[in-house]
């Protein structure tokens, strides 16, 4: 097929359609309740360390952002109230049915929440956009049973779980402290280990992370956390992060010290998550694939 032969874009205009009116009613979702929108930058100095994450760099040098977290942060530090951010972000190598480099996140931040209320406001913006449902809960743990290995063999078992739950709407809960990223730590008790969620020695059995996932049909749709507010302890992470990045001979990423100097100043207490908001379209139309949602998957 000839350039001139490929122009047409991969979705139908119902596919529009109905992508513009769940964009309307994610909007007037967050408008009831006082979380205001926000745009943060595209393009930034900085990225995330995480191992698990691969950024694009432009030929200047800078990222393009693969969450708008570390900005949005930046403002809740700086005394924003609750925030939302919907838009692009880009992630390399992503690619298939459910991946895309380039796709549509949806981000929120409450001042004031745990993971427990965010869940619940999660499950409410998702009823009003797929209709309502009921949820079932489950421990990374029983869904995954104890898995030891590399950060690639955690990802295979954890996906290959997921993938068999079938036709559910499903809350992961209490992943082990080495995968909390960017939420806090707790205890066997459920407390929290120091003011700011910060545990030392978080290897420990009994360590679990305040982060959540949900699953619906079988695909993962949003990741949200109890937020870490101890910036020592996000530096050490970064750290960490790096050193895996080192280990797996990757380049490392340099740590975002405008985050963790707003994490110094004071981020408040808040629970954040994000949504892929390609996959609930999706969902929402009965496809197969993104490509059948996004305008232009092949660019």
């Amino acid at each position: 097929m000839s350039l001139h032969d490929d122009w047409r874009p991969t979705c139908s205009v119902a596919a529009l359609r109905a992508r513009a009116k769940l964009l309307a009613q994610t909007r007037a979702f967050f408008a009831e309740r006082d979380v205001i929108e926000v745009q943060t930058p595209t393009l930034g100095r900085t990225s995330v360390t995480e191992p698990q994450i691969e950024s694009l760099r432009t030929q200047c040098g800078a990222f393009l952002q693969t969450s708008p977290e570390h900005y949005m942060k930046r403002l809740l530090a700086a005394g924003a109230p609750s925030i939302y951010q919907l838009g692009p972000v880009c992630r390399a190598g992503e690619s298939g049915r459910l991946h895309q480099e380039e796709f549509t996140m949806l981000e929120w931040y409450r001042l004031g929440f745990d993971d427990q209320a965010l869940m619940a406001e999660v499950s409410g913006l998702i009823d009003r956009l797929l209709g309502p449902a009921s949820y079932e809960r489950m421990t990374y743990e029983s869904l995954v049973g104890t898995v030891h290995g590399e950060p690639a063999e955690l990802d295979l078992a954890y996906a290959e779980a997921v993938g068999a739950l079938g036709s559910v709407r499903c809350f992961v809960t209490d992943y082990p402290a080495n995968q909390a990223a960017l939420a806090r730590v707790r205890g066997d008790g459920g407390q929290f280990r120091g003011d700011n969620g910060h545990f030392r020695g978080d290897n420990a059995d009994d360590a679990r992370a305040a982060r959540f996932e949900l699953i619906i049909d079988g695909v993962e749709i949003a990741n949200g956390y109890h937020e870490l507010t101890d910036a020592v302890e996000l530096g050490a992470r970064m750290a960490r992060d790096n050193q895996q990045r080192l280990d797996a001979r990757r380049e490392p990423m340099a740590p975002d010290e405008r985050l963790l100097a707003a994490m110094e100043a004071g981020l408040p207490e808040c629970a954040g998550v994000a949504i892929g908001v390609d996959r609930l379209v999706m969902l929402a139309l009965g496809a197969s694939s993104l490509a059948e949602v996004v305008p232009f998957a092949d660019r």
